[in-house]
């Protein structure tokens, strides 16, 4: 393993957030291998350094990788004022995790939560491109002139969408459905898009991240991802 900064490997751990750890290093209450440590940048290979904490030896969080299926009105960050559901809340382990990527709070669906910040900063980079797919519930009849502006990738205040796969589901006078995928990850962009075509948003549901799916996970459920699949996301990454 490389070496990391030490305030991560502690907040990592579940010593505390990483600006408190930051706190506790140039406080001297931490020692590597024997030696105090107060003085910032700092860096250990947790798998190998001796950390102590106030006199308390800590441990390297074990990896960790879970597939979330998030209900509607549960939020992606780690910590809110408002004190709203997180889906931390929802996922039970004793290691501190994060969500890799965001949903927004009125989408529903697929998230992978893990403490593994390098996977995650190349699952959430635009370019490695992973492959995200949505069902989309609109009001009204969606036009075709409307599917192939979005496929071919809509002008947004932070720039051009790359081109998206879209496909109807159902087409109504008062309800429409599409399945949407797309390969960027710009703030709550399925629904930017489709404002932009003139369509609005009824629910919005992310079911698929690159081949894994919500099948045989329920709304608010989770479970651990194998090995595979994990492998799996490594190498989609660096491809």
């Amino acid at each position: 393993m490389t070496e990391q900064r030490l305030q991560k490997v502690l907040a990592a751990a579940g010593v505390d957030s990483r600006r408190k750890c930051e706190e506790l290093i140039l406080d001297g209450a931490v020692r590597v291998n024997r030696k105090v440590v107060d003085k910032l940048p700092a860096f250990v290979d947790p798998e190998k350094d001796v950390i102590i904490v106030n006199g308390k030896k800590i441990r390297a969080a074990r990896k960790v990788y879970f597939l979330l299926n998030k209900p509607k009105g549960v939020i992606c960050t780690n910590s809110d004022p408002q004190g709203r559901k997180k889906a931390i809340d929802l996922v039970h382990t004793n290691e501190r995790i994060f969500c890799a990527g965001r949903l927004d709070v009125d989408t529903a669906g697929l998230i992978i939560l893990t403490n593994d910040s390098e996977l995650t900063n190349k699952l959430t980079h635009p370019r490695y491109g992973l492959a995200k797919t949505y069902v989309v519930r609109v009001k009204g009849e969606i036009a075709g002139k409307q599917i192939e502006k979005l496929k071919r990738g809509i002008w947004l205040a932070d720039g051009k969408t790359g081109r998206a796969s879209v496909k109807i589901l159902k087409r109504g006078h008062k309800e429409s459905s599409i399945e949407i995928t797309i390969r960027q990850g710009l703030n709550r962009q399925v629904r930017r898009m489709l404002a932009k075509v003139g369509l609005s948003v009824k629910t919005l549901t992310r079911t698929r991240i690159a081949k894994l799916t919500t099948r045989g996970l329920g709304v608010g459920k989770f479970r651990t991802l194998t090995k595979t699949e994990v492998a799996y996301l490594e190498k989609a990454a660096a491809d």
